[in-house]
């Protein structure tokens, strides 16, 4: 599972709750400091690679949590480090806080800087072009995770698999590609698999089952997208994940070519 920077359980708290195997989302503050510290904590509580979100360089426009007054949660990984009180005079406390936090001038020379500071693998997350995948790798990330910010950042940001073969091509399996964004279904895993993906990131239906029903909600989402997956192997003629390939899955880009 990836922690997120945000959560509201510390990175020590997680990491004695279970012993899954675990990443670290991070964002970069202006004061880098505040990174290190994160970093250093979750390399010591036994999380296995870095994630470093690099498609929020200022925080998107999400008119949904302005209209919801959305607050944000006390960030407890911050505690200690900076003020975490939870303010909010007109409505969503979101932008505020964000833009006073994370540092808009990250580039990829910070990369090396990251590197610096950690023996850990690092992903980056947040590449939706070839271009950007091949610069990733040229500035020595481990991973590569194709991720559009769930479309909350960017109107318009293409569907990540619809990007995904792309980046897969780019990579040529020299790195480790996954995949988040609009997976919903045991057969959204599949055609992720199918186009290369490594592995598949769930979040948001993980999301609505804990708001449901706790923990067993959580389970029971699990649950249902890997009796989805393995029907659908099944169906497909797939005994093993390692069986399903580009044949199983037809883009929008052959349908295109059968016509012409």
């Amino acid at each position: 599972m990836m922690l997120s920077f945000t959560a509201s359980c510390s990175v020590e708290e997680v990491a004695a709750s279970c012993d899954a195997v675990r990443f670290f989302q991070l964002y970069v503050c202006k004061r880098r400091d505040i990174a290190v510290n994160l970093v250093q904590r979750a390399e010591k509580s036994g999380y296995k690679a870095i994630v470093l979100t690099a498609d929020r360089p200022r925080r998107g426009r999400k008119e949904a949590d302005i209209k919801n007054k959305m607050i944000l949660p006390q960030l407890k990984n911050l505690e200690g480090l900076m003020s975490i009180e939870v303010f909010s005079d007109k409505g969503s406390n979101i932008k505020p806080n964000a833009n006073e936090i994370f540092d808009p001038s990250l580039c990829w020379r910070d990369i090396a800087w990251l590197k610096s500071i950690t023996s850990l693998p690092i992903l980056i997350k947040g590449i939706l072009t070839r271009e950007d995948a091949i610069k990733a790798m040229e500035v020595g990330a481990a991973g590569i995770i194709v991720s559009n910010h769930g479309a909350r950042q960017l109107d318009y940001t293409p569907a990540t698999i619809s990007v995904l073969e792309e980046v897969v091509q780019a990579v040529g399996r020299r790195v480790p590609v996954l995949l988040d964004g609009g997976v919903r279904r045991g057969t959204d895993v599949f055609k992720a698999l199918a186009l290369g993906a490594q592995a598949v990131l769930v979040g948001r239906p993980v999301i609505y089952g804990l708001a449901a029903k706790g923990e067993a909600g959580v389970r029971k989402v699990m649950q249902m997208l890997k009796d989805e997956l393995e029907l659908t192997m099944a169906l497909a003629g797939c005994p093993s994940v390692e069986d399903i390939s580009r044949s199983h899955v037809r883009t929008d880009r052959d349908r295109l070519q059968s016509m012409l």
